[in-house]
């Protein structure tokens, strides 16, 4: 499961380019193979006053973290991949706004700690992934 928690300032998503950012980063994650409903995006809104980057408030910022469950990368050269492939999926959202401070990152965390409607996962790649993925539902199994 990817988890997408975006902290912004206000004026930087409308509520049509946040569902726009969502889907396309769930687009991206189901061409990679992953069922669209593991993909989650969270947007907080933040006032400027508490929103700062290097103790000082931000006028406009956007902090994106990012929690990859369902898959790692198994080296160096597809960590810089996935990374080079966040920056390009966010560029069209962000680079619009002068003088925008924007950043994210990713945490791998472990895919034994993490269920969906009470359900473990199946394995990645496995028949049963693929169904859910076809039902974009989670299932008993």
């Amino acid at each position: 499961m990817p988890l997408w928690t975006v902290h912004h300032t206000p004026g930087i998503f409308s509520a049509e380019e946040k569902h726009r950012l969502a889907s396309t980063v769930a687009d991206h994650y189901e061409k990679a193979g992953l069922p669209r409903f593991y993909v989650v995006t969270l947007f907080h809104e933040l006032r400027p006053e508490d929103f700062h980057v290097g103790g000082e408030p931000v006028p406009a910022g956007v902090r994106i973290t990012i929690d990859h469950i369902a898959r790692r990368n198994p080296d160096e050269d597809s960590r810089r991949r996935t990374a080079r492939w966040i920056r390009e999926m966010l560029r069209p959202h962000l680079e619009r706004h002068v003088d925008l401070h924007w950043e994210f990152h990713v945490d791998e965390t472990s895919e034994e700690l993490w269920m969906i409607n009470g359900l473990v996962p199946p394995p990645g790649g496995s028949e049963t992934e693929r169904r859910w993925a076809e039902q974009n539902a989670a299932t008993p199994y």
